[in-house]
Parts: C-alpha cells; sequence; structure tokens
C-alpha cells in the first residue's frame, strides 16, 4: 500500500522533503485522555501491550489527535527478556520489576531465543491490525530495546539511577555479560526483522541506558551489538537512539543505520558536524513543553533553525513526560509544520 505521508521515510534515506517531519517518543501512552481510558478499563500495563487490537487503537491515537507523522506501535522494550523466560510485571509509578534475574552461568545458559514469533506474537498481530486500520495514512514504527538496556534490566532487576549491580556485572564478569549479550542480540534482530515482516516502516532501537558507561566500556558493551543489529537489518530504515551516549557520537557515525536520534543534552553543532551520512532525529528538551505557547513555539524554532540545511526529523530529546499537556504537544507539532 502506497504512504500517503511519507516524509518521515523520505527524511530518514536523505531524500528532498517539503517540510520536517515530525513524531513524538512516547507519544502513545499517558498524555491522551483517551489512552487512559482504555487503560483504566484493564487489569494493567502489560495487559495493553498484550491485546493486539486495543494496542493497535492506542497506536493509532496520537495520529488521530496529535497529528504526528508516524505512529509507533505500542508496546514495551521489556517484552524480551519475557519471551526469553524472564517474567516481569509493570508495577504502576515504579516501573519494571523481574522476580528472577541474570547473575550466573546458568541462568544465561536457562534463557530461550527461539520460538520469538509465538512467544510475542501479540506484537506482530497488533502491528498487522495497526496497518490495516491506518491504511496508508502515515509509516508505522516498530522499535526494541537495545542489547545493553535490555542486560542492564535483566541483571539490576528494575529500575535504578545507577544500575551499578549491572555495571558491576560487566566489570566482575565480562566474559559471561558477552555471552548474554549476544543472546540479547540474536532474539532483538529476529524481534525487529519479524516486526518488519508484519508490517513496520521502518524500526528504532532504544539505548536508554547508554550514557551510564564509560566511552570504553559503551564501545566494547554497547556499540559492538548495536553494529551487529545494524549489519543484520537492511529491509527498512533504521534509527539508534542512544540516550547520554554524547561522548560515543563519532563511533556511532560508523554504524550502518540511516539516522541517529539525539538527546536534548547533544549540540546539534556538533552533531551535524560529526554525521556526514545520517539524518539526525530530536532534540527538543521534553521539559519545553511546560512553558507557555510562546515559548513552546520559540523553541521549537530554535532548534528547527540550527538543524536547517540538514537532514533531520523533529522529536523530542527522550519521551514526552505523562503530565504534558496535550494542547502544549500539539502546539509543538504545528510549530514544526509551520516551520519555514
Amino acid at each position: 500500500m502506497k504512504l500517503k505521508n511519507d516524509l518521515i521515510l523520505k527524511a530518514a534515506k536523505g531524500q528532498n522533503v517539503e517540510r520536517t517531519p515530525v513524531w513524538l517518543m512516547r507519544q502513545a501512552g499517558r498524555i491522551l485522555p483517551e489512552y487512559r481510558k482504555i487503560r483504566n478499563s484493564l487489569s494493567g500495563f502489560k495487559e495493553l501491550v498484550e491485546t493486539p487490537q486495543l494496542a493497535a487503537e492506542v497506536t493509532i491515537q496520537p495520529v488521530d489527535i496529535l497529528k504526528v507523522d508516524a505512529a509507533i506501535i505500542f508496546s514495551d522494550i521489556l517484552v524480551i527478556p519475557e519471551s526469553m523466560g524472564l517474567k516481569y510485571e509493570m508495577i504502576e509509578k515504579k516501573g519494571p520489576f523481574f522476580s528472577k534475574t541474570i547473575s550466573n552461568r546458568n541462568d544465561i545458559n536457562a534463557l530461550n531465543v527461539s520460538n520469538v514469533e509465538d512467544h510475542l506474537s501479540y506484537v506482530f498481530e497488533a502491528i498487522k491490525i495497526t496497518k490495516h486500520e491506518l491504511s496508508g495514512r502515515v509509516p508505522l514504527i516498530g522499535f526494541a530495546g537495545a542489547p545493553w538496556t535490555i542486560l542492564a534490566y535483566m541483571v539490576e532487576g528494575q529500575g535504578s539511577k545507577t544500575f551499578s549491580k549491572a555495571k558491576s556485572f560487566l566489570y566482575r564478569e565480562p566474559e559471561l555479560a558477552h555471552l548474554l549479550l549476544n543472546k540479547i542480540t540474536e532474539i532483538t534482530i529476529k524481534y525487529l526483522k519479524l516486526q518488519i515482516k508484519a508490517g513496520a516502516d521502518l524500526v528504532q532501537v532504544f539505548d536508554s541506558w547508554a550514557g551510564i558507561l564509560s566511552p570504553e566500556y559503551y564501545e566494547e558493551f554497547g556499540l559492538k551489538y548495536l553494529e551487529i543489529i545494524c549489519n543484520s537489518i537492511n529491509e527498512v530504515p533504521k534509527t539508534i537512539f542512544s540516550k547520554g551516549a554524547f561522548f560515543a557520537l563519532e563511533k556511532m557515525n560508523g554504524l550502518n543505520c540511516e539516522t541517529i536520534g539525539l538527546d536534548w543534552t547533544m549540540s546539534i553543532k556538533n552533531a551535524t558536524q560529526t554525521f556526514n551520512n545520517k539524518t539526525l532525529q530530536g532534540n527538543l528538551d521534553p521539559c519545553v513543553l511546560y512553558g507557555d505557547y510562546n515559548t513552546i513555539e520559540k523553541k521549537t524554532k530554535e532548534m528547527l533553525h540550527k538543524f536547517e540545511n540538514y537532514r533531520h526529523i523533529a522529536n523530542l530529546g527522550h519521551g514526552v513526560y505523562p503530565d504534558t499537556d496535550p494542547e502544549k504537544v500539539k502546539c509543538f507539532i504545528e510549530s514544526v509544520k509551520s516551520y519555514k
């Protein structure tokens, strides 16, 4: 099916676009009352992720309500460890929790990397339903967590400011860390390819905890595996978003991907000088959307001006925060669309 709006695909490929395309990380979620109405009718977040028809519905909401240029499938990066046999709970106002964590070779050997098609069939079904119901209006983005970020949760067992348990695992058990990262990478490639087969038009890999590693360790335990993923997937454009890893941008120039996501701490000037054949995505501070409408418009246009004459997809520098006013989000989107 031919897309009516293919701005994001064109921008990712470095083709000419009539305006900068725009979408938001975490656009399908808690900022929308329409989402909360569905979410509150269920037992929990995971029920929504695992119910394809409802996951598709909340995926499409931002396209209808916010008028973004792409949908991103409603899911969670932690479906991967769960499909490997490590179940998690999503605790309200606290985040993910794993009752069982990875600490030794036996734990890693017990992980299952086969049958991802069956274990995560609800994600692929949600993609198929979403594609059908979008009717070619905008592209659909698939995604996965980066191997280092997934390892961090599998070893730590929950969110953390420091992930000291997961980081210390790299120092204490580097061989086991690589064994685990290889397993995560293998299943992530299968997972992304199945998302593409189901209908994803492009994919993004989220390395949410990239910035807590040293440059040396991020190269060894992070970038190495992103490179394997990028080299294994050639069907659709790929975006790599390594939050906080400003120190790794030069190394990331060598990744076989079309787009690099920038968080708000990263210098646009440095990025445009560093990358020679990549599209850049981002990077407005999500907190700008707490400002008044004039501030949002001003800051958005300042950002766009800095990216001028450079391949760019407008986005925030991280996911939109859950208590953001949807009208302020619309202001950001409209400011991008009206920029000349």
